[in-house]
């Protein structure tokens, strides 16, 4: 850990000399020199064995023929959309883009016809790369469906098809972008009921990732498991960008499915798993299950929610390795905090750790922008490398969110002791964690007013032990019309992807509110969590 007794709420950047800024290409070039010949990636098939691998070598050579077919289809800058679950394709195209400088805007596979929508043509993508289907959802259907819509796309190409994916890599040329320079476009929360996208750069994403995983003990030639979405900073940010910064070898698993990552763990001897709490605690259940031989894994890495007690002692129980926690947001490419393996028990599970390498974070006051004393609750901020460059076409959303010294506001409350340790206390904004999944009230609120019989309707999160917070949608009717649960799920899930669909439903006739009219979500929460209101069944 950094050795620091701190006088006040600010954390200057620590880790030494700060190195040269890289590009995407940089950091592969970099780890081919060092292991050509080691496995860089192995594709899992979904009964967890292995199908197709890619030494550091050949993965460069394919990312640099699809840098090739991409610059020949795509003017530098040019933005392109990913609608895709874990596919070595998908790896590739990332890559592929930063050689290329084009811009890759990541999008859910679980997005609906609305929501990819809103993306693409906010993005202003000029192509959709996307596989046919995953987990029931038809993606080719649906980016078809939306793609007619919007005349600026001009390229719609299924990964699995090599012949179109790879097509004019002869006639195009890699170009050379900087450190700087955009290469994603990543969706997070807003205020409007979309999300805004920030605006991601190589340095950033490709230093962060290695940084984290550093810290992390990731050391060349470890296997990896890969078991978080791609679309999620985590998962092409930290997981790709960092695992093969650090040159291990990724066991990229198409979704994940708990029975299968034991399998995998086993056989393939990972060491290193990274996962939001609700996927480690399904994983801990299933090896104690099956008796699985989980020995191999000496790392354990979490983040999105805080690490329950009981789940870093049954980590410890079951692997033998402490779960080190990780904080952050899609702004800052993503990691901010990181705990270290040799924390206490109690830093483990109380805290997010300190800063990450080369970061400043400070406590300030919401209000006056001034840095707190140590202890105080404020508004946690970051200045770093790893900053994006803003939100996309909304310079409004962007100096709101980073003030004229450069500070990043993130909208968390928290709270730094002498050591540079921070805790999060709330949340500025309302935004919702359900199994490491952001969450955003307004959106729910924008599609639910469209159901002829509800008025007015607020959405909150209600604390739950196995998703960290379940999504609840009171509302108000003055239709007369009878409303089932099943009904409004039925309507949600036709408008947004299944995460975002509520838990709980609940009539009422009058909201709680402030003194200006507006409903106050914390104490419909409170309510709720007192048993005060029967659920819609």
């Amino acid at each position: 850990m950094y050795q620091v007794a701190l006088t006040e709420s600010y954390f200057s950047a620590q880790g030494g000399p700060e190195p040269a800024p890289m590009t995407i290409g940089d950091m592969l070039r970099r780890s081919v020199e060092r292991a050509p010949e080691q496995i860089a990636l192995k594709e899992l098939t979904y009964d967890g064995s292995v199908d197709r691998s890619w030494t550091y070598s050949q993965l460069l050579v394919d990312a640099e023929r699809l840098g090739r077919a991409l610059a020949s289809r795509h003017a530098e800058g040019s933005r392109v959309a990913v609608y895709a679950n874990n596919v070595p394709e998908w790896v590739l195209l990332e890559l592929a883009c930063g050689l290329a400088g084009v811009t890759l805007v990541t999008v859910n596979p679980a997005y609906q016809k609305r929501e990819l929508k809103y993306v693409l043509e906010q993005s202003r993508s000029e192509a959709i790369y996307y596989v046919a289907d995953f987990r029931g959802n038809p993606m080719q259907e649906i980016a078809d469906a939306v793609c007619d819509e919007i005349p600026a796309i001009k390229h719609r190409i299924l990964l699995n098809d090599h012949e179109a994916l790879y097509a004019g890599e002869e006639s195009g040329a890699l170009r050379d972008p900087k450190p700087d320079d955009p290469v994603q476009l990543q969706y997070t929360s807003g205020t409007t009921g979309f999300p805004k996208g920030a605006v991601l750069h190589h340095n950033g994403l490709v230093r962060n990732g290695i940084d984290t995983m550093t810290r992390g003990g990731m050391e060349q030639g470890d296997s990896f498991i890969h078991m978080m979405p791609l679309f999620h900073t985590t998962g092409c940010a930290i997981l790709v960008l960092g695992g093969l910064g650090r040159c291990g070898t990724m066991l990229l698993a198409p979704m994940f499915e708990p029975a299968v990552i034991a399998q995998v763990i086993e056989k393939e001897r990972a060491k290193f798993i990274l996962g939001v709490p609700t996927m480690l605690v399904a994983l801990i259940d299933e090896i104690r299950r099956s008796g699985q031989d989980v020995s191999s894994t000496q790392r354990i890495m979490s983040g999105g929610a805080m690490v329950a007690p009981q789940l870093c002692r049954d980590a410890q129980d079951v692997f033998g390795a402490p779960i080190q926690i990780v904080y952050g947001q899609t702004e800052t490419s993503p990691v901010l905090t990181q705990a270290w393996y040799e924390d206490s028990h109690e830093d483990l599970t109380e805290t997010i750790g300190q800063p990450a390498a080369h970061t400043e974070i400070s406590i300030r006051d919401p209000q006056s922008n001034k840095v707190l004393p140590i202890g105080e609750q404020g508004e946690i901020c970051a200045r770093a490398y790893s900053v994006m460059l803003g939100y996309n076409d909304n310079p409004e959303a962007t100096a709101a969110a980073i003030d004229s010294e450069g500070w990043l506001h993130t909208g968390d409350l928290g709270r730094m002791d002498a050591r540079g340790y921070v805790k999060i206390t709330g949340r500025v904004k309302e935004m919702i964690i359900r199994g490491g999944e952001n969450l955003f009230p307004a959106e729910i609120e924008n599609a639910m007013l469209e159901h002829d019989a509800i008025d007015e309707v607020a959405v909150v999160g209600i604390p739950d032990e196995k998703w960290g917070e379940q999504v609840a949608c009171f509302f108000r009717s003055n239709s007369g019309q009878k409303l089932h649960a099943d009904d409004l799920k039925a309507f949600i899930r036709e408008r947004l992807s299944p995460q975002k669909t509520p838990a709980f439903w609940i009539s009422i006739s009058d909201w709680p509110l402030t003194g200006s009219g507006k409903i106050q979500k914390f104490k419909l929460a409170e309510a709720f969590e007192a048993g005060e209101y029967n659920l819609l069944s």
